[in-house]
C-alpha cells in the first residue's frame, strides 16, 4: 500500500507542520476506534460533499470574507485529504496525498514550459495556446481521442458547461460553430448567445447569475 502522510519521527524537537497535523487527524479519524461514520465513507459517498464544499467555497470568494474564504476552503481541502485517506485502503491501487501531489507538481512543471524550461510566453493569451498545445499533444500520447472540447464533464451545471464550451470552441479558432447555434433559435439558442457575450467580454456567467440572485435575496432580507 502507499506510505502514509504522518508527522515526521525524525525531528522530534519541531511540532509537525499544518498540513501533517490535518493527514494524521484524518488518520486517526478513518482508522480502527476512530469515528463510525468516517470510517464507512467511500470514494463515491463522498463526491456530493465535494460539491458542496466547492460552491460553498466559491460563495466565500465572492463575498470577500477573509476569515470566511479560509474556512470553506479548508472544507475543499478536507475533502481532498478525506479522498487521499480512502485511497490508501485499496488493496491493488492505492494511493495518498503524497502521491496526489507529487503527480500535480508534475504537470504544473510539464504545463508550464515558459517557467520550468525554454519556452517563450510573455502574455496570458500565449500561455492558454501553449496550454492546449500541451494539452492536445498528452491526450495524443495516450492514444486518447478528442477535440478541443474533451474532458468537459457532462454533469457540470448548464451555465458553467456552456460557458467552458464556449470558450473552449473559442480558443480553438471554433467559434463559428457556437454563433450558428445561436442563430439556429430558441430559448436555449437565446441563453447560449448570453452567455457567449458574456464569455468574450471576460465576464463567468455563472458568477454573474449568482450576484444577481444574491442581491435579489438580500433585498428580500
Amino acid at each position: 500500500m502507499a506510505s502514509r502522510v504522518t508527522p515526521s519521527e525524525s525531528s522530534t524537537d519541531s511540532p509537525p507542520s499544518a498540513l501533517a497535523d490535518l493527514v494524521a487527524v484524518m488518520d486517526r479519524l478513518r482508522s480502527p476506534g476512530g469515528c463510525p461514520w468516517d470510517a464507512e465513507q467511500t470514494h463515491a459517498s463522498l463526491v456530493p460533499y465535494l460539491l458542496e464544499e466547492a460552491h460553498e467555497a466559491a460563495e466565500a470568494i465572492e463575498s470577500g470574507d477573509r476569515d470566511h474564504i479560509v474556512e470553506e476552503l479548508g472544507d475543499v481541502l478536507l475533502q481532498v485529504v478525506f479522498q487521499a485517506r480512502v485511497g490508501q485502503e485499496h488493496p491493488d491501487a492505492p494511493f495518498d496525498l503524497e502521491v496526489i501531489a507529487a503527480g500535480l507538481a508534475s504537470k504544473l512543471r510539464r504545463r508550464h514550459p515558459h517557467v520550468f524550461a525554454d519556452v517563450q510566453a510573455d502574455t496570458p493569451e500565449q500561455v492558454i495556446a501553449n496550454w492546449e498545445q500541451l494539452k492536445a499533444a498528452e491526450r495524443a500520447a495516450q492514444g486518447v481521442e478528442g477535440g478541443p472540447l474533451h474532458g468537459i464533464p457532462a454533469g457540470m451545471p448548464s451555465l458553467a458547461r456552456a460557458a467552458t464550451v464556449v470558450s473552449r470552441l473559442d480558443r480553438a479558432g471554433l467559434g463559428a460553430r457556437v454563433d450558428a447555434q445561436v442563430n439556429a433559435g430558441g430559448p436555449g439558442a437565446e441563453l447560449l448567445g448570453m452567455v457567449a457575450r458574456l464569455v468574450r467580454a471576460g465576464d463567468d456567467p455563472d458568477s454573474a447569475l449568482r450576484a444577481a440572485v444574491r442581491a435579489l435575496t438580500d433585498a428580500e432580507g
